[in-house]
């Protein structure tokens, strides 16, 4: 579990691809150390278990769904991911909970500087957009965001200037693609409702069943 909270801006070392699944190797001095084989550390939002350590080295192996699902598979050497290690026991939780399970890879629309900060326009049309609402989180390649607006096929999110400092949007450009993790209370709402709707009106009323008490006991 994660929280949207980027520690480190990683440099892709190789990208080694074929037979349906890549070794990807960073430079990542920071999220290094300490961390061993078999760890995981979330890269541009997606949750990957960590293959080898070399001193400041960290490598994984990309399977083709992740690969096929999110934007790792566009990486090239010298490329900058967001990382993140999982949330510690006890530390403070100043994002939201993120699985590290991405959900969609999206094209950026627009990302304009207004005064010190800037609008970042996502596309995002069909049914998934259900799953966005003004002001609820998203992750954004593994940073926690608040949406500031849904538009017609695309939302909006701003972009203080310490976020764009410490993570990649900083290279950010219009056309790119960003990989998304919707809010994962919306999934589970989703899921339950319709079971919930479902059990309410097989339910007996109480206002019938009432009734049919009191018409038992005056005919008895």
């Amino acid at each position: 579990m994660f929280t949207g909270l980027i520690e480190e801006i990683g440099t892709v070392r190789s990208i080694r691809t074929g037979h349906g699944r890549a070794e990807l190797r960073l430079v990542a001095p920071y999220c290094a150390l300490g961390t061993r084989i078999g760890d995981s550390i979330a890269v541009n939002g997606c949750c990957l278990t960590v293959a080898s350590v070399q001193e400041e080295e960290l490598s994984f192996d990309l399977l083709e769904e992740t690969i096929s699902r999110t934007n790792l598979g566009t990486l090239k050497r010298g490329s900058a991911v967001n990382l993140e290690r999982p949330l510690a026991a006890g530390s403070r939780l100043g994002g939201h909970f993120v699985q590290g399970h991405i959900d969609r890879t999206a094209p950026i629309i627009s990302f304009d500087k207004r005064d010190a900060d800037r609008r970042l326009e996502v596309g995002l049309a069909g049914e998934e957009a259900r799953y966005i609402a003004e002001k609820g989180s998203i992750a954004v390649n593994g940073i926690s965001l608040t949406i500031a607006e849904i538009n017609n096929g695309s939302f909006t999110v701003w972009i203080i200037p310490h976020t764009f400092r410490s993570t990649n949007l900083k290279a950010a450009k219009p056309g790119e693609l960003v990989n998304l993790e919707f809010d994962l209370l919306a999934k589970y709402v989703e899921r339950l409702l319709p079971r919930a709707l479902t059990l309410a009106s097989q339910a007996p009323d109480p206002a019938i069943d009432d009734e049919s008490s009191k018409k038992t006991k005056i005919e008895g």
